[in-house]
């Protein structure tokens, strides 16, 4: 996909600016475990997936970290860009959590557009009102649900990205991805287990029944 197919904004720019998006994009190659923006002071601008796969999260003051959505080919993260938009701030860190090629938009380029542009505006409006969205479901997720489900569905969702039943996601990863803690995952897990939905190993977690695993998870799959 190129820009002109990614951005539907792309026909209402001017010849001129459609030169200088395409001009100031850059393309980076990032490794597993890269951390890409590190909260609200650092505003690097915009990124676009090509490949690969980032995660945003948010770190409590006891240090525990919170996944807030994950960014898939082709997704944009704004995030990394907040600083361009007034009275918003956070304190959202950026990850990759594979090897990932990304395209990256300096904040002042786009800023100009968004200011130029009704179009960009909206299109960028539209994008953060999804995020926010994401955001909310993941706190009703926190408040209102179990976290037996919130496990099931993280291992659906894993098994759907990665095409296999064989995941290789450690319960530390988990209980990161949850807000939890390793004890608190390793427990269900080892109930899970006992229930025949999954079979644990070293550093692995099989699902050995995906219908048992659906039905549970079935209040915290969006």
């Amino acid at each position: 996909m190129t820009l002109d197919q990614f951005f539907p904004f792309w026909k209402e720019l001017t010849p001129a600016q459609q030169e200088t998006l395409t001009r100031f994009v850059t393309r980076r190659s990032v490794k597993k475990g890269t951390i890409l923006h590190n909260g609200s002071e650092d505003c690097v601008g915009l990124f676009i997936v090509e490949e690969g796969q980032l995660r945003a999260y948010i770190v409590s003051e006891e240090g525990k970290e919170i996944s807030l959505y994950r960014l898939l080919p082709w997704d944009m993260c704004l995030f990394s860009a907040s600083c361009m938009m007034n009275s918003i701030q956070f304190d959202v860190t950026v990850i990759a959590e594979q090897d990932s090629e990304i395209l990256h938009i300096p904040t002042a380029v786009y800023q100009g557009m968004m200011k130029e542009s009704a179009s960009v505006a909206n299109f960028t409006n539209e994008i953060m009102a999804s995020r926010f969205s994401d955001v909310m479901w993941l706190m009703d997720q926190i408040l209102y649900k179990r976290m037996d489900s919130r496990l099931a569905a993280l291992l659906l969702e894993e098994s759907q990205l990665s095409q296999t039943s064989q995941l290789k996601l450690t319960h530390e990863a988990a209980a990161r991805y949850l807000g939890s803690a390793r004890e608190v995952i390793t427990r269900m897990l080892k109930y899970f287990q006992t229930e025949g939905i999954v079979s644990l190993s070293r550093g692995g977690i099989a699902i050995t029944d995906s219908e048992k695993l659906a039905a549970l998870a079935k209040d915290s799959i969006r």
